[in-house]
């Protein structure tokens, strides 16, 4: 089949090729309606499709990002994921999604094909190993922004949560319904995650806070398929604890496969506190009292801080920004 161009448009549209070159960069505010509408259905009528290469090429730019997430099993990452999808949208860029695993390899993989594909900017969940890569960016003023974590003397725009206060917030109501054996349970922080570390500094400085001693085994980290062995380890204890922070939502869902198959009842026999607040929290029973984060205000600053630097506009007031967590007090504890 002969492709259909442009000139074929314009012909069958009877106007100029730049009037259709117009509407298709929809620069068409001062455009008769009649004549948009003729335009729309000869694009229609002919089955034409813009060359999306060429159209970069002329505009230097792919109207693309990509974004590269540690992980797409967490609920919190698909929440953001939506968000940043829907602001690109809506300033028309589409997204690229990647998937690193929590891998470097995979990362550098990544960064290397996206930037190969000209995408305007790149959002990371990054891993922390690929210091020299981000380096290089920043050095190259390629527009990038972290999110939900942080890379020590890396200066690109970090995004997060306060994750201090989301532990403390856990500690205090645990704390008030009268807990004082209180443990703690994240995924592996071997590659100095920064969540992960930071919401055990939170947890150990809110023990502190409250007079309570930080005893050694009550703090675990284990790779997801783990916890549960973990929480194993931990009641096993002589003095186990009666309260239990799930770092994330997979610990979360790890430590309630634990309860169920064991027979314990919470929060008679376990206190439960998880940060991030799952879908299923609120009807679980018991429904389980979490940390929330806002997932939806996270993705959409980073989409708008991103596209401020691909539009070379000042993004200082973007930079290293934490939102604050909320307590959902439900059953749990």
């Amino acid at each position: 089949m002969k492709t259909v161009t442009i000139s074929d448009v314009a012909t069958h549209a009877k106007v100029s090729k730049s009037t259709v070159s117009h509407y298709l960069n929809r620069r068409y505010d001062s455009m008769r309606e009649n004549t948009k509408q003729r335009i729309e259905e000869a694009i229609e009528t002919l089955g034409y499709q813009p060359n999306i290469v060429a159209r970069s090429l002329k505009l230097k730019s792919t109207r693309s990002i990509g974004v590269i997430v540690a992980n797409i099993l967490h609920n919190f990452t698909t929440e953001v994921v939506r968000a940043i999808e829907d602001a690109c949208i809506s300033s028309d860029y589409h997204t690229i999604i990647c998937n690193a695993d929590d891998d470097p390899l995979k990362e550098k993989h990544y960064i290397e094909m996206l930037r190969a594909k000209q995408v305007d900017g790149l959002i990371i969940f990054p891993t922390g190993n690929n210091r020299d890569l981000y380096q290089q960016m920043l050095n190259a003023r390629y527009p990038v922004v972290f999110l939900d974590r942080t890379v020590e003397d890396i200066s690109i725009p970090s995004i997060l949560l306060d994750n201090l206060q989301a532990s403390k917030l856990a500690v205090e109501h645990f704390v008030e319904q009268g807990y004082r054996r209180i443990g703690i349970i994240t995924t592996s922080i071997i590659n100095h995650i920064t969540p992960r570390i930071e919401r055990i500094k939170g947890y150990e400085k809110a023990m502190s806070e409250q007079g309570l001693p930080i005893i050694d085994n009550y703090v675990r980290t284990s790779k997801s398929t783990d916890i549960q062995q973990a929480m194993a380890d931990l009641l096993k204890l002589d003095e186990p604890p009666q309260a239990i922070l799930a770092g994330n939502d997979l610990v979360l869902i790890e430590i309630l496969k634990y309860v169920k198959q064991h027979g314990l009842r919470i929060p008679e026999d376990l206190a439960v506190i998880g940060i991030d607040d799952v879908s299923f929290a609120s009807f679980y029973t018991p429904a389980i009292t979490t940390i929330a984060q806002p997932t939806f205000e996270i993705g959409k600053r980073g989409a708008e801080a991103l596209l401020k630097k691909i539009n070379q506009k000042d993004v200082e007031d973007y930079g290293n920004f934490r939102f604050e967590p909320e307590l959902k007090i439900r059953d749990s504890v």
